[in-house]
């Protein structure tokens, strides 16, 4: 008979700034991905005059109670500590669950969730009667990467509706889950290409294709920009849900991938570091929009030559 799974899930509230980081420790030695939960009043339509901040960030992942545990809740606490340095974090919570509790814990951070005029992100678990004009993306949050509830993905999902039309050639830098990438696949796009580093966001991108049913439209490869499987000046858009680092370092590189006229769709930069950001994209491509959600920034170029 087989044994159930114990789990510890490790929680703490961070600020804007250190949820990158955090996050970054989390999916390092957790097992089951990671969770941002966002509470307050944040206006994603107000644009450059958005003052209010979530009145709570919360960071939360799984780790599976074996015989590493204690070494791997010691490396998390250690991180902690050190991250705590740049600003002060929450409190550390952890409780153990049963498998039957974590797979209910899992679901309770997912719900239906209609993104723009059209884009429906739902569950695998939910129902839902779509209206003739949604596109309907069903994930599985098994691994967590990207589930639209996080501010920077909103706006990429946004502006993907706003960009993509039958035909668009679509490059996804940090496929991650896949949503971003399966979103264009329904919006019409006729190719999409996912890069991503890491062997569990490859795994879960084409899974939640399948699910999709655009298998047929989405490619991914493990890895960056250049990548040896993609042309130069081959995608209409490309979209980069990244950080402010990974951006700016790829900035010529995302330029070379784009067609004349073709747009860099980049989020997942904090205000803070957005100059920096602007300034490397701005060398290659001519700046169109900035968006803001909270700290959060979007930023849309195209390549005019």
């Amino acid at each position: 008979m087989t044994s159930k799974q114990d789990w510890l899930e490790m929680s703490i509230q961070s600020t804007p700034e250190l949820v990158e980081p955090v996050s970054e420790l989390f999916q390092r030695y957790g097992d089951a991905g990671v969770v941002v939960q966002l509470e307050g009043d944040w206006d994603p339509d107000n644009d450059q005059n958005v003052t209010t901040e979530p009145t709570k960030i919360t960071v939360i992942t799984y780790l599976k109670v074996d015989s590493t545990i204690q070494n791997r809740t010691a490396m998390i606490e250690i991180g902690l500590r050190l991250i705590s340095h740049i600003q002060p974090l929450g409190q550390l919570e952890s409780r153990t669950i049963t498998e039957r509790d974590w797979e209910n814990a899992w679901k309770g951070h997912f719900t239906l969730l209609r993104i723009g005029k059209r884009i429906v992100l739902k569950p695998t678990w939910e129902g839902y009667k779509a209206r003739p004009t949604d596109i309907v993306v069903e994930l599985d949050p098994g691994m967590a990467f990207g589930t639209g509830h996080h501010p920077t993905t909103r706006m990429c999902l946004e502006e993907l509706e706003r960009y993509v039309s039958d035909g668009s050639q679509v490059l996804d830098v940090g496929i991650g889950s896949g949503i971003l990438s399966i979103a264009a696949a329904k919006l019409g796009a006729s190719q999409v290409v996912g890069l991503d580093i890491e062997d569990a966001a490859v795994e879960a991108s084409l899974g939640n294709a399948k699910q999709n049913d655009v298998s047929d439209k989405i490619q991914v490869y493990k890895g960056s920009l250049p990548h040896s499987a993609l042309d130069q000046e081959a995608f209409d858009i490309v979209v980069a849900n990244l950080t402010a680092n990974v951006i700016t370092g790829l900035a010529q590189q995302i330029a070379l991938s784009l067609r004349s006229q073709g747009v860099l769709i980049a989020s997942g930069i904090i205000t803070d570091r957005q100059p920096e950001t602007e300034e490397a994209i701005a060398q290659v491509l001519t700046i169109k929009t900035r968006r803001y959600d909270g700290d959060w920034v979007l930023l849309v170029a195209q390549k005019e030559s």
